[in-house]
C-alpha cells in the first residue's frame, strides 16, 4: 500500500491524493506538516530534507515534490491514464503541471493565504487585490483552453487535470471579486464529482 505524508489541506499534497483516487490506488495517508509538525524531524527530513509536504512510500521507493509524485504514479500504475503514453498527449497534460506551479500558483497564492489563512486585521489589501489581478488574465486562459473541452488534454483526466484543479478549485470558493468563467466552473465541477475527489476538494476551504 502506498503512504502519503502531508495534511489534506496541503494543495500539493491534494495532487497526490487525486492522483491515487483516480487511479484506485490504495493508499494511507500519514498527516503532516503545519500544525500536525513531524516535517523537522529526523526521521522526515530523512525522507524528504526540505521538510516539505509531501512525501509518497512505495515499498523502497520514496519520493518528494507533487508534480514529480504523480508522474511516477501515472507512469507506473496509470496504464496509459492519467499519464498519457503518447507523447503529444503526455506534454499537452505535463505543460498544465507547470504552469500551475510557474504561473498560476505563484500569482493567486497571495490572495489566498491573504484571505483564507490570515485573520482580518492582519491583511494586506494591496496583496490581496495585485493577485486578483494577477490571476484573473490566466484564469482567461484556462478558461479559453477549456472551451468544448471536458478535460485538458485527453478525454478524461490526466496528470495536468489533477495538478491544477486543488488550485482552481480554492480561487473559485475565495471571497473574492471574479470574473465568470464558465469553462472554468464546469470543469472544476466535473472534476469534483469524479469518484473518491471529496476527500480532498472539501469546503469550506482552508
Amino acid at each position: 500500500m502506498l503512504t502519503i505524508y502531508g495534511r489534506i489541506n496541503s494543495i500539493n499534497v491534494q495532487k497526490v491524493v487525486l492522483a491515487c483516487e483516480e487511479l484506485r490506488r490504495p493508499y494511507k495517508r500519514i498527516d503532516a506538516g503545519g500544525a500536525f509538525g513531524m516535517v523537522k524531524t529526523p526521521e522526515y527530513m530523512a525522507m524528504n530534507p526540505n521538510s516539505l509536504v509531501p512525501v509518497l512510500v512505495d515499498e523502497d521507493v520514496v519520493l518528494w515534490e507533487s508534480n514529480a509524485i504523480v508522474r511516477y504514479l501515472g507512469a507506473k500504475y496509470g496504464d496509459g491514464k492519467i499519464w498519457p503514453r503518447d507523447p503529444v498527449l503526455r506534454a499537452h497534460s505535463d505543460r498544465w503541471m507547470d504552469w500551475q506551479t510557474t504561473a498560476y500558483y505563484p500569482a493567486y497564492a497571495a490572495a489566498f493565504k491573504g484571505l483564507v489563512r490570515t485573520p482580518p486585521e492582519q491583511r494586506n489589501a494591496a496583496e490581496i487585490e495585485a493577485s486578483r489581478l494577477a490571476t484573473e488574465p490566466l484564469m482567461a486562459i484556462l478558461d479559453t483552453a477549456l472551451e468544448g473541452r471536458d478535460y485538458l488534454a485527453t478525454d478524461h483526466p490526466t496528470m495536468g487535470d489533477i495538478a491544477l484543479v486543488p488550485s482552481v478549485f480554492r480561487w473559485l470558493h475565495m471571497p473574492i471579486e471574479r470574473q465568470p468563467r464558465p469553462n472554468v466552473e464546469a470543469w472544476c465541477a466535473r472534476m469534483a464529482k469524479r469518484p473518491g475527489y471529496g476527500n480532498a476538494l472539501v469546503l469550506p476551504i482552508t
